[in-house]
């Protein structure tokens, strides 16, 4: 059977290992059909695209590389001197027109900044993506740099977290963004899951390069979820080996919990195994609530 000729593999076909494959030093891994070549991380390849056939990096090889489910194009060759050449052309070609362009923000005063500029590798078109809190009336300064490009103009706004993730850069944790390298799809992002997590409430602190919360409050978010549930909730009156106290905080990691003991006052630490699982009658009638099973829901404190 032949191989196929389309640089495009297949869903029933596609190899169940791929190579990861970058365009930028910053932004995201595209995955890629080897196409039987042998490739090393490092190595610079022509990869086809929806435009035409761009310059690559390999950043990641088929041993440590999850496929995607869609169908995926082909690694057509390891690049060679011509490839290089062309690909120099095309980077002078964008920043001439990224100048152009930014000049030309400047002399009409439009509150927009200008972040990356790309050229399709058939010079049928540049797209200019840029950055504004509001909406920005670009329609003549598209028209100007049709005219001094002579070829198909684009204008793309973005947020302040694609601005970051294109631009790259260092977090307070000492790693380059997720976003800008392996991180495709952040997903939401709340206070809440700050809280969960029991961290400070510092907006500083909890605000990326972006200025924007971090997207990684979503790692752990929903493993403290599940680990929460077997620790009785912050106000509830529960027994233990102790004696009866209120949850004054939880400890998830730790799978504790510190209580205010009633008759003494103190503040001890209790683990699952000093509650007592189970609704107890104390001496004056009250019932008080002691920690649920593990993975069970808490119990309903009754009067």
């Amino acid at each position: 059977m032949s191989e196929p000729t389309t640089e495009t593999v297949a869903e029933e076909s596609r190899p169940r290992q791929l190579v990861g494959v970058k365009f930028h030093n910053v932004g995201p891994i595209h995955a890629y059909d080897p196409s039987g070549l042998e490739l090393r991380w490092g190595d610079v390849v022509v990869v086809a695209t929806e435009d035409g056939q761009r310059l690559g990096v390999v950043t990641a090889l088929p041993s440590n590389y999850e496929a995607p489910a869609e169908p995926v194009r082909r690694v057509l060759r390891k690049a060679n001197e011509a490839d290089f050449d062309r690909e120099d052309r095309l980077r002078e070609q964008e920043q001439r027109a990224f100048r152009l362009c930014l000049a030309r923000i400047q002399e009409r005063e439009l509150p927009m900044k200008l972040v990356r500029v790309e050229q399709s590798p058939d010079g049928g078109r540049i797209v200019f993506y840029f950055y504004s809190e509001g909406r920005v009336d670009f329609r003549d300064l598209v028209r100007e740099l049709a005219q001094a490009l002579h070829t198909r103009i684009e204008m793309k706004q973005i947020g302040s977290r694609e601005e970051a993730k294109m631009i790259g850069a260092v977090g307070p944790c000492g790693r380059e963004l997720c976003c800008s390298t392996f991180l495709r799809n952040p997903g939401g992002v709340s206070v809440k899951m700050a809280k969960t997590q029991g961290l400070s409430l510092n907006p500083s602190k909890l605000a990326g390069m972006c200025g924007r919360l971090k997207c990684c409050l979503r790692y752990e978010y929903d493993t403290y979820l599940e680990l929460g549930r077997s620790l009785p909730q912050v106000g509830k009156k529960v027994l233990s080996v102790h004696g009866a106290g209120v949850v004054q905080r939880q400890n998830i990691l730790k799978q504790t919990v510190l209580l205010q003991l009633e008759e003494s006052g103190a503040i001890v630490e209790a683990s699952l195994d000093d509650l007592v699982v189970a609704k107890t009658e104390t001496e004056a009638g009250q019932t008080v609530e002691a920690a649920p099973p593990k993975g069970s829901d808490s119990p309903e404190e009754t009067a």
